[in-house]
C-alpha cells in the first residue's frame, strides 16, 4: 500500500510517525510506503539562512531527533550561536535557532545557493535522517520560494504585513489577522513527484495540521487541489479541533481570519470538494457532512504519544477502506 499525506509541522509529523508505527506493527502492512507532501509556506530567511520549519519538524520527528517536549527543534540542543548573535545585536531574537538546528539551515542554504532545488536538498536531508530506510519519502510542496505574510492593523488605522513566523512565534497570534497573503504562491508549481504521489496513492490522508496555513497553503499550489479531486484514492482527514479548540497552535485564530467557524464541521468544509472521510473527536460527534463519511474516534483525538498517534492513524486507514463517498 502507498499512502500520501499532506502535512504541516508538529501535528503532521506526529501523525505520520504514528502511521509508520502502525504500519510497521501490523502484519501485511510493514512494506507499505508513505509520501509526505510538506508545507513550505512558512519558510523564512533568518541571519542569511533559509529555514523550512515544517520540513525540519518532519525530518527531526520522523528521524527520531526531535525535542519531544517542544514538538519541534532538536533534542539535546544548545543555543550558544544564538546567544552570540544576540551579543552582536543581530536580529531577530524571537526565533531561536539551536546550534544543531543551524547546521541544517547552513547546509540547506549552501546547496540552494549552488543551484540545487529544494526537492533535492530535502532528499539529501531526509537521507541523513534515515527516512528512506523507514520507507518514507519527504517532498516539499514546491521548489519555488513561498512565504506567508499576515496583514494586521498597525495601530494607526492602516495595515501592515508581517511574516507569518513573526505573527505566530513572536506575537503568538495574539494580534488579530485581517488576512493572509502568500507571496510566490501564484507562480508556484508542484515539486517533482507531488502530483504523482497523489495520483498513484492507495490512500490520501490529511493529518490534523493547521487547515489554513499548513494544509491550506499546500492546497493553494496550482494543480494540487485538482489532483485531489481527480485521484481514485479515498481522501480521509483528521480534525485538528476538539470542541472548537485547536489541539495545538493557533488554528482558531487562523480560521477567524478567513471567516470560517471554529468547528470540526467547518474545517471539513474547506476540503468538501475532495474529502471522502473525516475523523472527529467524541466531543464533535454531532458533525455531519453532505459528502464525506464522518466517524467518531473511540477516545480523545490527542496524539499524546506514538501509540496514541498510531491508533488515530489506524482508524483513519479503516475509514479509508469504506471507499469513496
Amino acid at each position: 500500500m502507498h499512502i500520501t499525506a499532506i502535512a504541516g509541522g508538529v501535528g503532521g509529523a506526529r501523525f505520520v510517525r504514528g502511521l509508520r508505527h502502525h504500519l510497521d506493527t501490523t502484519p501485511g502492512l510493514a512494506d507499505s510506503t508513505i509520501t509526505v507532501v510538506a508545507n513550505t509556506g512558512d519558510d523564512i530567511t533568518l541571519f542569511g539562512l533559509r529555514v523550512c520549519p515544517d520540513v525540519d519538524t518532519l525530518l527531526y520527528t520522523l528521524g527520531d531527533g526531535v525535542h519531544e517536549g517542544q514538538g519541534w527543534g532538536r533534542a539535546d540542543e544548545s543555543h550558544r550561536v544564538q546567544a552570540e548573535l544576540a551579543a552582536y545585536g543581530a536580529v531577530p531574537q524571537w526565533f531561536a535557532l539551536g546550534d544543531l538546528d543551524i547546521a541544517t539551515h547552513v547546509v540547506r542554504s549552501q546547496w540552494l545557493g549552488q543551484g540545487v532545488s529544494l526537492s533535492e536538498v530535502t532528499a539529501h536531508l531526509a537521507a541523513r535522517w534515515g527516512l528512506p530506510e523507514r520507507r518514507i519519502e519527504l517532498l516539499p510542496m514546491t521548489d519555488v520560494p513561498v512565504e506567508t505574510h499576515v496583514v494586521v492593523d498597525d495601530g494607526e488605522g492602516s495595515e501592515r504585513a508581517i511574516h507569518f513566523q513573526e505573527w505566530w512565534v513572536r506575537h503568538q497570534a495574539a494580534i488579530d489577522a485581517r488576512r493572509f497573503v502568500v507571496a510566490g504562491l501564484d507562480r508556484a508549481t508542484p515539486a517533482p513527484g507531488v502530483l504523482d504521489a497523489i495520483r498513484r496513492a492507495d490512500v490520501v490522508l490529511l493529518p490534523p495540521s493547521n487547515p489554513v496555513v499548513s494544509i491550506g497553503i499546500v492546497l493553494g499550489v496550482p494543480g494540487v487541489r485538482d489532483a485531489l479531486r481527480g485521484t481514485n484514492a479515498p481522501v480521509v482527514g483528521v480534525s485538528p479541533l476538539i470542541s472548537g479548540r485547536p489541539v495545538r497552535g493557533h488554528a482558531d485564530a487562523c480560521l477567524a481570519a478567513i471567516g470560517v467557524e471554529q468547528t470540526a464541521q467547518a474545517v471539513a468544509g474547506l476540503y468538501e470538494d475532495f474529502l471522502d472521510g473525516w475523523l472527529v473527536d467524541p466531543a464533535d460527534a454531532a458533525t455531519t457532512l453532505r459528502r464525506a463519511r464522518v466517524e467518531v474516534f473511540d477516545g480523545p483525538l490527542l496524539m499524546s504519544d506514538v501509540e496514541a498517534s498510531a491508533r488515530i492513524a489506524a482508524h483513519a486507514l479503516r475509514l479509508a477502506e469504506t471507499g469513496r463517498a
